[in-house]
């Protein structure tokens, strides 16, 4: 790691006093804050503009001290660039930062690469972070790919996996590009876009869908039912929260049965067991499903085949089932032995 502070200590250190004090504010470099330039005009009685140009004037200054001492900064920014080259040479800001200088250094980070001249920051917008590219040409293609995948997650419904992503690069997008990215550079490119987020699991998908970014107990919720495919017991839904290394935070199994209840998305299917609702279980108690299934069948059906469809649905003993059957205010028997809903 580059002793960041130095360097940038020195760069900043022969301005003159107010640009020396208006960049050290904007960039954060001894408080760690960011300060505006309205903050810094009501210090200084200056206009927001006047405060811009101050600033403007000693980027200018230190870059011309970059300049005239290419080999006492080459390596930081041959590390700057190269890490870039890796990524595709793209990088969401916030992200990038990290990297390079940690939750410590990124203010300093952020302050080399304004003054470095092979790198542009790409300013973020309504649908994308900001970034910063060594690469002009790349601005537009990671514009194409992220909106490319919103749509497509649209028509698909469900996340994607990163592997299932590179796929439908490769045949839908790269033959139109002519640019080869592998799997680490498209993930660099899907960062980029505020609509597309990793979910828990790390695969793709629209960053309001539950399963992408779950924002409470509920969504966590659904998220492990749908990961699993099959109905769980609450205290295994907990268990698989818990034990998640994408969700923060731990949950008590009696939370978790309580919102369970309240949230239409499930469905009580045994006791203490859930469902979702999407995979085709209704609501309702054991009584409700036999009603139900009758008024699909539209004829009268046998005890075998009510018991074998109410069990698909729920998971119940038989005799609760034949118990619920015997109720002569829902259900009558014909001569043959089969129910039928009484009118």
């Amino acid at each position: 790691m580059f002793n960041y502070p130095n360097v940038c200590q020195n760069l900043v250190k022969d301005l003159p006093p107010r640009a020396r004090d208006v960049v050290v504010c904007r960039f954060g470099l001894e408080t760690e804050k960011k300060e505006t330039l309205e903050a810094i005009g009501q210090k200084y009685g200056i206009t927001r503009e006047r405060v811009r140009q101050i600033q403007e004037d000693g980027l200018k200054k230190a870059s011309t001290q970059i300049k005239n001492n290419r080999s006492l900064y080459r390596k930081i920014f041959e590390n700057f660039a190269g890490h870039l080259e890796k990524e595709g040479n793209l990088k969401r800001e916030d992200k990038l930062l990290e990297q390079l200088g940690g939750n410590k250094y990124s203010n300093h980070v952020s302050f080399l690469l304004v003054l470095g001249d092979d790198f542009e920051r790409v300013k973020g917008e309504r649908n994308f972070y900001s970034f910063w590219t060594t690469n002009h040409d790349s601005i537009n293609l990671v514009k194409k790919i992220g909106n490319f995948f919103i749509k497509k997650f649209k028509k698909e419904k469900r996340p994607l996996s990163l592997k299932e992503i590179s796929t439908i690069y490769e045949k839908e997008i790269r033959p139109e590009t002519r640019r080869e990215l592998d799997t680490s550079v498209l993930l660099s490119f899907l960062e980029v876009s505020k609509q597309i987020s990793q979910a828990p699991n790390e695969q793709f998908g629209l960053d309001f869908w539950p399963e992408v970014n779950p924002k409470g107990v509920r969504d966590k919720a659904y998220l492990m039912l749908k990961q699993e495919g099959r109905p769980l017991y609450f205290k295994e839904v907990t268990d698989l929260i818990n034990a998640s290394k994408g969700i923060k935070g731990t949950v008590l199994p009696q939370t978790v049965h309580n919102e369970l209840i309240r949230d239409p998305r499930f469905v009580l299917v045994g006791r203490g067991v859930y469902a979702l609702r999407e995979w085709g279980y209704e609501p309702g108690v054991v009584k409700d499903v036999i009603l139900k299934i009758l008024r699909d069948q539209g004829k009268p059906m046998s005890k075998e085949d009510i018991i074998g469809k109410v069990l698909e649905q729920r998971q119940v003993k038989e005799n609760t089932i034949i118990l619920n059957l015997q109720s002569r205010k829902h259900f009558l028997r014909n001569d043959q032995g089969e129910y039928f809903i009484k009118a």
